[in-house]
C-alpha cells in the first residue's frame, strides 16, 4: 500500500501548492518536499509537473462526470435532475475552493495552450450533460424556452463568485468561509438561492 499512498500524498500536496503558489510558482522540488516523496517517484507516476497538474484536474473532472451520468440515468424529472446537479456542483466547489481557484486561474489565463485545451475538452462533456437535462425539460414542456448556455453560466458563475469572493455575501456578518461550519452555512445558502432562482426562472409562464 506504500506506493498508492505516496501517489495520493503527491497529489494532495501538489493541489495545495498549486492553489497557493500558482502553476509557475510551484516546482516538482516543492511537491517532493511537501509530500515526503522523492523526485524520481514524481517522475515515475506523472512524468513532469504538468503531469501532476493534469492528473489532479482530470480526477476532479472525471469524478463529477460520473456523478452527472448517475443523475442523468435516474428516473426522475428534469427539474429534479437539475436540482441534484446544483446541489452536488455547489458542494464540490465549496469543499474544494483552493482547487477551484487553481483551475479557474489556468482557464482564465490560458498561458499553456496545450494544457488549456485538455482541460477545456475534459470539461465540455460535463457541460453537455447539464445542457441535455435542460433541453429535456424544454422538450417535454416542464421548462420554458430559455438560453440554456446563459443559464448554465449563471449557475456556475454564481457558485464561483461566492467561492472566490465570499465578501459579496458575507459583508457585515460574522461568517468566515475558511471556517468549516460557516462554509456549510454559506453552501446551503447558495444551494437554496440557486434552486429557488432556477425553479422560478424555468417554470413555464401561464
Amino acid at each position: 500500500m506504500e506506493k498508492p499512498d505516496k501517489k495520493a500524498n503527491i497529489l494532495k500536496a501538489a493541489e495545495i501548492l498549486f492553489s497557493e503558489l500558482g502553476y509557475e510558482g510551484t516546482s516538482t522540488r516543492n511537491i517532493a518536499k511537501e509530500s515526503g516523496a522523492n523526485m524520481s517517484m514524481i517522475n515515475y507516476y506523472f512524468g513532469s509537473k504538468e503531469g501532476v497538474f493534469l492528473d489532479i484536474m482530470n480526477q476532479r473532472i472525471q469524478d463529477f462526470n460520473a456523478q452527472l451520468v448517475s443523475i442523468n440515468e435516474e428516473s426522475i424529472s428534469p427539474l429534479e435532475k437539475l436540482m441534484q446537479v446544483i446541489e452536488r456542483y455547489t458542494q464540490r466547489i465549496m469543499c474544494n475552493i483552493s482547487f477551484h481557484k487553481m483551475m479557474h486561474r489556468e482557464l482564465s489565463l490560458a498561458q499553456r495552450p496545450e494544457m488549456f485545451c485538455k482541460l477545456k475538452d475534459a470539461m465540455s462533456s460535463n457541460l453537455t450533460f447539464i445542457e441535455q437535462i435542460m433541453n429535456e425539460g424544454i422538450a417535454d414542456g416542464s421548462f420554458r424556452q430559455v438560453d440554456v448556455r446563459m443559464l448554465i453560466a449563471t449557475i456556475m458563475g454564481t457558485i464561483s463568485s461566492v467561492a472566490t469572493m465570499p465578501s459579496k455575501i458575507t459583508a457585515d456578518s460574522v461568517l468566515d468561509i475558511t471556517n468549516p461550519k460557516d462554509r456549510a452555512v454559506l453552501t446551503a445558502r447558495v444551494i437554496a438561492h440557486l434552486k429557488d432562482l432556477i425553479k422560478t426562472y424555468l417554470t413555464p409562464h401561464k
